[in-house]
C-alpha cells in the first residue's frame, strides 16, 4: 500500500478526530432519554404526558427526540455505554467527513480548517440526540451545496424524507428547513444580480423552482411525526424560553477566559485574517450567510457553536487556500519551477502510521470505557443513590436541576422534583424551584406544599446549607459531590 502525503493525511485526520470525540457520558441529559427509550418499549407508545416527576405528572409533554432515545434504549440493550459512546463518535465523526467534503483546498487547508473547527465544537459533543441533529445538519449542507454545483435534483430529492426522520429525532429539524431557505434566498439574490450585472451570465427564475418544490416537501414532511403540526412552533418556543436562556449553561454565552473556547476564538480571528489578507477567492453566498448567521448565534450560546463549525470550515479553508496561492505563486517565479510534489511514502511506513493512529483510538476508547464508572461516581451523585436504593426512605425528593435524569433512571420509585426537560416544567416552575435552590424566603413552606421529605443536593450550594442548619432535617448522607437529608 503505497499512499502519497495527500492520501495518507485525510486518513490519520479522521481516526485522529474519531480518537477526539471518543469520551465518557457525562451529559446529565442522557439519562432521562435514556429511560424514556426504556419506558416506550414498555408501553408501546411515544408519551405524551409527563410519567417521571411528581411536580408535573400527567401534564403535557412533547417528546419531540422520542426516536433518538429508542435508538440510545436500544444501542444501550446490544451494548451498553460502550457501544454507545463508539457509535456517537461514529457520528460526530461523519459530520465532520462531511463538512470535510464540502470543503476546498483539500486535503492539507481543508483538513487543518476542519482540525481547528473540531476543537472549537468539541465542548459540545455527548451521546445526546443532538448530535444525530447536527449529523442530518451536515448532511443537509452537504446536499444542497452539491445541487448548487451541479443542479442535479439526485441530490435534493432525499431531503424532504430526511426531515421526516430529523423531526422524529430532534426539534433542530427547523434547521434543515432554514438552511435551504438560505440556499433558496442566495438563487434568487445571485438571479438578481444576473439581471443588474451588464456582463454576468444571465439565469432564468425557474431555476429556482427545484429548490422551491423540496422546501415546500420537506415543510409538509415536518407533519410526519407523533406531535403533529405542534412541531411547527415547538423549536421556536424552546429558543424564546427567558428560563433557559437565563439558567440553562449550554444556552449561556462562551466564555472566552476558559480555555476550552480558545479555539473558537482563534476561529473567528482566523476568518477575518484571512478575509482580509486572502486574495481574491470565490465564496458561495450561501455560505457566507450561514457563517454570519451560525457566527452570531454561536456568540449567544455555546449550544450553536457546532452549528458554526459546520458553516465556516469550507470558508476557513476557502480563504486559506486563497492566501496560500499567493505565496506559490512567489515561489514558482522565484524557483522557475513548479512546486514539486512529493513521492509515495514507502508502504510500510504507511501501514505503521494507520496501525499506530488505529491503536491509539482503540487504546482511548479502552481508556474512556474503563473510565466511566468513576466519571459517573464524580459527576453524578452515585453513592447517595445507592444509600437511597439500600434504606428506602419515604417521600418526595427535592434534587438539584442536573441530577434528575440520573435520578429517573436509577430511582424508578422516586418520582423527581425536576430535570433536564425544561421545556416540559416551563418558566414559571424553573423560577420556583431556583428560588428553593438559592434558599430565598419562603422555601420551607414550599417543599411542604411538595410532600417533600428528602433533598438530594450539592455541597456549598444555598438550599445545602440551609437545611444543613434547620431543625426539621437531618443529614443523612454525604461525600464530596452530594448532600442527602431526610425530613425528621
Amino acid at each position: 500500500m503505497r499512499l502519497t502525503a495527500r492520501q495518507l493525511f485525510p486518513i490519520l485526520l479522521f481516526i485522529a478526530i474519531l480518537l477526539m470525540t471518543i469520551r465518557p457520558i457525562a451529559d446529565p441529559d442522557f439519562w432521562w432519554h435514556l429511560r424514556t427509550g426504556e419506558w416506550m418499549v414498555a408501553s408501546h407508545a411515544v408519551p405524551h404526558a409527563d410519567p417521571f416527576s411528581f411536580t408535573n405528572l400527567g401534564k403535557t409533554w412533547t417528546a419531540h427526540e422520542w426516536l433518538s432515545e429508542l435508538v440510545i434504549y436500544g444501542l444501550y440493550r446490544l451494548g451498553g455505554l460502550p457501544l454507545l459512546i463508539l457509535t456517537f463518535a461514529l457520528v460526530i465523526t461523519a459530520a465532520f467527513w462531511l463538512v470535510y467534503r464540502r470543503s476546498p483546498g483539500r486535503p492539507y487547508f481543508a483538513g487543518f480548517a476542519l482540525l481547528l473547527g473540531v476543537l472549537a465544537a468539541a465542548p459540545a459533543w455527548g451521546v445526546r440526540p443532538q448530535m444525530l441533529s447536527l449529523l442530518l445538519t451536515s448532511l443537509f449542507l452537504f446536499l444542497l451545496d452539491r445541487y448548487s454545483e451541479t443542479r442535479s435534483l439526485k441530490w435534493i430529492i432525499p431531503l424532504p424524507f430526511l426531515t421526516a426522520l430529523w423531526v422524529n429525532l430532534h426539534a433542530g429539524f427547523a434547521l434543515g428547513l432554514g438552511i435551504a431557505a438560505v440556499y433558496l434566498g442566495s438563487d434568487f439574490l445571485e438571479w438578481i444580480g444576473s439581471l443588474v450585472s451588464p456582463s454576468g451570465k444571465k439565469r432564468n427564475l425557474r431555476d429556482l423552482l427545484p429548490l422551491a418544490a423540496v422546501l415546500a416537501a420537506c415543510g409538509l414532511a415536518v407533519l410526519a411525526n407523533p406531535n403533529g403540526a405542534r412541531m411547527y412552533v415547538y423549536p421556536f418556543e424552546t429558543l424564546f424560553s427567558s428560563a433557559m436562556q437565563a439558567y440553562i449553561q449550554e444556552w449561556f454565552s462562551p466564555d472566552f477566559h476558559r480555555p476550552e473556547w480558545q479555539p473558537l476564538a482563534w476561529m473567528f480571528l482566523a476568518l477575518i485574517g484571512l478575509a482580509i489578507f486572502a486574495r481574491r477567492h470565490r465564496i458561495p453566498l450561501a455560505h457566507i450567510l450561514l457563517t454570519l448567521f451560525f457566527g452570531y448565534m454561536s456568540l449567544r450560546s455555546m449550544r450553536h457553536v457546532p452549528l458554526f463549525v459546520l458553516a465556516a470550515v469550507p470558508v476557513l479553508a476557502a480563504l486559506a487556500e486563497g492566501a496560500a496561492g499567493a505565496a506559490r505563486e512567489a515561489l514558482k517565479t522565484a524557483t522557475g519551477s513548479p512546486v514539486q510534489k512529493a513521492p509515495p511514502l514507502p508502504g510500510w511506513v504507511n501501514v505503521l502510521l494507520i496501525l499506530f493512529a488505529l491503536l491509539a483510538a482503540g487504546g482511548r476508547f479502552a481508556s474512556v470505557v474503563s473510565s466511566q464508572p468513576e466519571v459517573e461516581r464524580e459527576t453524578f451523585p452515585a453513592a447517595a443513590v445507592d444509600w437511597i436504593l439500600a434504606n428506602q426512605p419515604d417521600g418526595n425528593i427535592y434534587n438539584t436541576y442536573s441530577w434528575g435524569g440520573y435520578l429517573t433512571w436509577r430511582l424508578r420509585d422516586y418520582p423527581v422534583f425536576i430535570d433536564g426537560r425544561a421545556d416540559l416544567y416551563g418558566d414559571a416552575f424553573i423560577e420556583s424551584f431556583l428560588d428553593i435552590y438559592r434558599a430565598r424566603p419562603g422555601w420551607q413552606e414550599a417543599l411542604a406544599d411538595n410532600g417533600v421529605n428528602l433533598a438530594l443536593v450539592e455541597p456549598g450550594s444555598a438550599i445545602g446549607d440551609a437545611l444543613a442548619v434547620s431543625p426539621e432535617w437531618e443529614l443523612v448522607f454525604s461525600d464530596e459531590n452530594s448532600l442527602l437529608f431526610v425530613r425528621r
